[in-house]
């Protein structure tokens, strides 16, 4: 008799708690608030785009001519290097045994020009006393002949060991040079950005590029006076106008924003290499780069930071891009 009713009951408790379950999943769900507001252009007419700090003289990275093992780092994040300074030192165990062989080569040859040379002033003392003999018939002409072919052979023999010399000076160069480029110098003058190797480490050779699946030895830059690197699509170039105020805001507050002050533009259109992280964003896209400078001390930023970028457009559909006659770079 209880079997009987409790069927229905759970019936009607299981249907209204999924009529309960349908009203809630039916409320609109509530939009969460960001994190920080978006940036706003303070221009009626503008091109977006988006900027990344870097150095004036561009941000070097440093590579290795040689492969080896690091032998010794000289320097760490945040030093002040000036040009020819040393950054690094490659292994040159296997350099200096090469030359303290090609140093042993060049005293040999020049050794054995000494010696051709003795050969020499003894061959022209024989002839000089074989044609001082007054009688011939003391000495028969094929001695004579002899004594001369002794003289040319001899004057050949120094040629070909002052040869020699100059080969063995050439190896000896060849190796100093060798261990010179072992010895990784700054550039010029800036400061250490990154470092990406320790003592013990082995330095590949070859060209290095950021954000091409190779990371750079290390990096370092100009700090005292900053660039922002812009790429304006090329969708957008037509509308560029050098001559319009660009203004800069870090990404993450909108608080926080500085004037900018055109440097020159790079008139190559050139495939988009910094990317945003924007779903929509294509990874064909072809962008302008224009380089601005600003104060540093109007804008707390760090060198490799984004920044949302607008630039000032005229009002209209008329071309104001003057980039044909770009400003040159320094």
């Amino acid at each position: 008799m209880l079997i009987r009713y409790l069927l229905p009951l759970l019936a009607i408790i299981g249907f209204g708690l999924g009529v309960l379950t349908v009203l809630r999943g039916n409320q609109p769900v509530k939009v969460a608030a960001p994190v920080a507001q978006p940036s706003d252009s303070p221009f009626n007419h503008f091109i977006a785009g988006s900027g990344i700090i870097e150095a004036k003289n561009r941000n070097i990275l440093i590579g290795s001519a040689l492969p080896g093992l690091i032998k010794t780092l000289h320097v760490t994040v945040g030093d002040q290097v000036l040009k020819n300074d040393l950054l690094f030192t490659i292994d040159d165990r296997d350099i200096l045994a090469i030359l303290d062989i090609r140093k042993a080569d060049l005293e040999r040859a020049r050794a054995g020009v000494k010696e051709a040379e003795a050969l020499q002033r003894q061959a022209d003392i024989l002839l000089k006393l074989a044609e001082s003999v007054e009688d011939r018939r003391a000495i028969s002409q094929e001695d004579l002949e002899q004594r001369r072919n002794n003289v040319l052979i001899n004057n050949a023999r120094i040629l070909s060991q002052k040869a020699q010399v100059q080969q063995a000076e050439s190896q000896l160069a060849q190796v100093m040079t060798t261990l010179e480029r072992l010895k990784v110098r700054a550039p010029a003058d800036g400061q250490i950005l990154q470092v990406n190797i320790r003592p013990g480490e082995f330095a590949q050779a070859g060209p290095v590029a950021q954000g091409q699946g190779s990371s750079p030895l290390l990096v370092m830059g100009n700090l005292h006076q900053l660039h922002v690197r812009v790429d304006i699509d090329e969708n957008d170039v037509w509308r560029f106008n050098p001559k319009g105020d660009a203004l800069a805001y870090l990404r993450g507050n909108r608080d926080m924003s500085t004037p900018l002050t055109l440097a020159y533009v790079e008139p190559y259109v050139v495939p988009k290499r910094s990317l945003t992280g924007d779903s929509t964003e294509r990874v064909d896209t072809r962008v302008l780069q224009v380089l601005y400078e600003y104060d540093p001390s109007q804008l707390k930023a760090f060198v490799g930071q984004q920044l949302d970028i607008f630039i000032e457009v005229p009002d209209g559909r008329e071309s104001t891009s003057t980039i044909s006659q770009p400003l040159s770079a320094p």
